[in-house]
């Protein structure tokens, strides 16, 4: 393929912005992922992004509308977000003193990025109510909102939307209806592999025992696949557990286990069914990966 036929925007390939996203924003790995999501900003295709908690969801979506300088809206959904509060809603004193105008209106999230031209995250989509989430198709398919009593919203330039989920499978989430899902472009985000895991956590903790390190991702990546549990931990929880333990006495078996407890008991989920404490499952787990390495056998004594 000649270098002609490479697209390129503002003097550069998808591929030299990602480099350029990943230094800024010290994303390790994701390189695909960024490639896509930025294709689709281009595309003007508007975005949903699904993963497990703690893939990087939100790192992306801040990375995006930074390096097109544009402001990002961050909404958090949950089961209560109504359409009012995405949308806007009059404010009642005002209305009283000036009657149904731009002034007593308080623009909610949707109706601020549209008029603005930014960026508009939505995290956790699929936890907001389906009349919420439908509020979303005339923004999406025509560019307009109509508010009552003050008339339609046109989207300015620059206007995009990126969206984030949680499986479906997760607790309190409401599935996307098909009519909204075939307004996103989608990219599926997974658990990143254990080369970049260590890079990540090394990073994000400032710990670099590299024994602390090493257990720290293979506790989080064996949750993932342990048999008991319906959810395994984020990167987040062997970042946690790296910085609990590098204050403690790594001498001391306990202390291995006391800082895994703290770390991850929070952040994994029960199969339906198992008659254990959360922390029970953690110790075995940790104490799995401790025994593999034999850290406290001859070698350590």
């Amino acid at each position: 393929m000649s270098d002609e036929s490479i697209p390129t925007y503002n003097g550069k390939t998808l591929d030299e912005i990602v480099v350029d996203l990943q230094k800024k924003f010290n994303i390790i790995g994701r390189s695909n992922e960024l490639k896509l999501s930025l294709a689709s900003k281009l595309a003007g295709k508007h975005l949903l992004l699904e993963g497990d908690v703690g893939v990087g969801k939100t790192t992306l979506a801040h990375a995006i509308a930074n390096y097109f300088s544009q402001n990002l809206e961050r909404v958090d959904g949950d089961d209560r977000y109504s359409a009012a509060r995405l949308v806007g809603h009059f404010d009642p004193p005002i209305v009283m003193q000036k009657g149904y105008n731009w002034e007593s209106f308080v623009r909610g999230p949707l109706i601020s990025s549209m008029q603005n031209g930014s960026v508009l995250f939505l995290n956790e989509l699929n936890r907001m109510p389906e009349g919420t989430q439908n509020v979303l198709l005339a923004a999406m398919d025509e560019g307009i909102i109509t508010i009552p009593k003050l008339g339609l919203v046109t989207i300015k330039e620059g206007f995009f939307i990126i969206s984030s989920m949680n499986p479906q499978e997760f607790v309190a989430t409401t599935p996307l209806s098909e009519a909204l899902k075939d307004r996103f472009s989608w990219i599926r985000l997974g658990y990143q592999d254990e080369e970049e895991e260590i890079d990540i956590v090394k990073y994000k903790s400032g710990v670099q025992d590299e024994q602390i390190i090493s257990v720290a991702v293979k506790v989080a990546r064996r949750s993932r696949d342990w048999d008991e549990l319906r959810r395994g931990s984020s990167i987040r929880g062997a970042i946690d557990y790296a910085g609990i333990l590098e204050y403690l006495d790594r001498t001391k078996p306990e202390s291995w286990v006391d800082a895994a407890v703290m770390a991850f008991s929070t952040k994994i989920e029960l199969e339906d069914g198992i008659d254990k404490r959360v922390e029970d499952v953690v110790k075995e787990i940790v104490g799995e990966v401790l025994s593999e390495q034999d850290f406290f056998g001859e070698k350590r004594s």
